[in-house]
């Protein structure tokens, strides 16, 4: 964990560790997530792990079980679907508005994040292009200059992260995802707020093709004795 920060709690400094650790797969769905045991990890008292526990859990993203502790959420493929659906249009939002409200040093540092994407999808990085993809969007969230909006995105951007970061270890996915960029990036650019909003939805809903792939990669990333996960 990093030094503590002078604006944040403990509570939320161990909020957001493990909450990566989600993200990146390295707690996968159904681990245990075990009070003792992370107080030890992180050196802490069991307050602020309880506290972190309970942040986590109003997101979704853990769940607390009685009687049997916590445990990272599994989220069902019909609800997955669900949270896309809605995130697309979080996102459709904040694109129609960027087009029209981004200033022009606001145009030029997400053509910016979107060079530093293709640098790492030609590098074929998918870690690396999944951190700067998510600056992109982060970007964009902003460009809306609506800050319950953003607020609203970026919870659910949040919430989505291991899925969005699966769906990046498919194969071409990267590639597409990149090509898909282009066209929000072009739309934002060149004021055109509908061009904008199609795009994204587009680019953010799961359908088809993309959802069977999305479906077999979290089936292995659940499969038994995978590292996070939990033991039978």
């Amino acid at each position: 964990m990093q030094p503590m920060s002078r604006n944040m709690s403990l509570a939320d400094q161990l909020r957001e560790s493990i909450e990566e650790s989600i993200a990146t797969g390295t707690l996968g769905p159904g681990a245990p997530l075990d009070e003792a045991d992370l107080a030890r990890q992180y050196q802490v008292s069991r307050t602020p792990v309880r506290e972190a526990l309970l942040q986590l859990a109003a997101t979704g993203m853990v769940e607390l079980r009685h009687r049997r502790g916590a445990a990272v959420a599994e989220v069902g493929a019909t609800r997955l679907v669900e949270m896309f659906e809605v995130m697309a249009e979080l996102e459709a939002m904040c694109g129609r508005h960027a087009a029209r409200r981004m200033a022009d040093a606001e145009r030029a540092e997400l053509m910016a994040a979107h060079r530093a994407c293709e640098a790492a999808r030609a590098d074929g990085d998918a870690d690396r292009y999944y951190h700067l993809n998510e600056r992109l969007h982060h970007l964009i969230y902003a460009g809306s200059h609506s800050e319950f909006l953003r607020e609203q995105a970026l919870a659910l951007h949040r919430r989505l992260r291991p899925y969005r970061r699966l769906q990046l270890r498919v194969k071409g996915r990267m590639t597409a995802s990149f090509a898909e960029h282009q066209s929000v990036v072009d739309a934002i650019v060149g004021g055109d707020g509908e061009a904008a909003a199609q795009a994204l939805r587009a680019h953010v809903l799961v359908q088809g093709e993309r959802f069977a792939d999305l479906v077999a990669a979290l089936a292995q990333w659940q499969a038994p004795g995978l590292p996070g996960r939990a033991p039978a």
